[in-house]
């Protein structure tokens, strides 16, 4: 039975690279996509400002009617997403973890970079994961500084955007990394630029479509599936700008929606 939306929600665009994955996979959901634009980019922001941004996210997004809530950040799930379980017991999550296990099979010189921020690889999900499925592989963490903001700019294909990738990619390319994971949902959208800079040799891991289809079994555990030839809705959220959020969803995934706008009050996230 049908009883709500899907909330997902990020620091700003990186979670559309998750949103376009459920729209192909689940056409019949409605969905709820916050932006934190306000507050973007997550990733050098301490775990417990993080958390506190995230448990009001996730309070906003139900009092809208979302029936499950997709945490479509690397840093958020891995600064909050067990802190937010705990919080919301009767709410399904689904939240992002490097695709470290996807990587392990597909690299042959079982040399994998990580492309993450820093709060990423602090995380207990993220040792847990490479302690799971990649003990016998060589992880090597590469950040990318001021690529997220350059992303949220609309800058995908720049001089700039492309000097920065460079800069983190090249040194990998010269220890012989054969796979990259990509362990920040705003890097998909770069993902051409960083294939000219590797080249077709090196493998670039996407978690989107395993989130999508987590998301499928999630909502069946719980009942929660849309019936198949319902109308579905797509709203934007921003606590920034939504109009250019909405514009930038276009621009990327080829998505249109209605946007809104919500404001931070102190700690209270509303609608305006």
């Amino acid at each position: 039975m049908d009883k709500g939306a899907i909330g997902v929600f990020d620091s700003g665009l990186g979670g559309l690279s998750i949103l376009r994955e459920i729209r192909k996979q689940l056409p019949h959901e409605s969905i709820l996509y916050f932006a934190d634009q306000a507050h973007v980019p997550y990733g050098p922001r301490p775990s417990e400002q993080i958390r506190l941004f995230s448990e009001e996210i996730t309070r906003f997004l139900l009092a809208q009617n979302a029936k499950a809530i997709i945490v479509a950040c690397n840093t958020a799930s891995a600064a909050a997403l067990k802190y937010l379980r705990k919080t919301f017991p009767n709410t399904p999550f689904i939240g992002m973890e490097p695709a470290v296990k996807p990587a392990a099979k597909a690299s042959h010189s079982g040399k994998i970079a990580v492309l993450a921020t820093p709060a990423t690889y602090q995380g207990a999900l993220f040792a847990s994961v490479v302690e799971r499925f990649a003990k016998d592989a060589e992880i090597i963490q590469q950040t990318i500084p001021g690529l997220v903001s350059l992303i949220e700019m609309g800058n995908l294909n720049g001089k700039e955007t492309y000097d920065v990738l460079s800069r983190a990619l090249t040194p990998l390319l010269e220890d012989d990394v054969d796979t990259l994971v990509l362990g920040c949902t705003h890097y998909p959208v770069v993902v051409p630029l960083i294939e000219q800079i590797v080249g077709p040799e090196v493998k670039i891991i996407d978690p989107s479509p395993a989130i999508a289809r987590q998301t499928a079994r999630t909502l069946d555990r719980y009942g929660l599936a849309a019936p198949a030839g319902k109308d579905a809705t797509l709203t934007f959220i921003s606590s920034a700008d939504p109009d250019q959020l909405a514009s930038m969803a276009k621009q990327l995934i080829n998505e249109t929606g209605i946007p809104q706008q919500a404001g931070w009050h102190g700690h209270r996230l509303e609608l305006e």
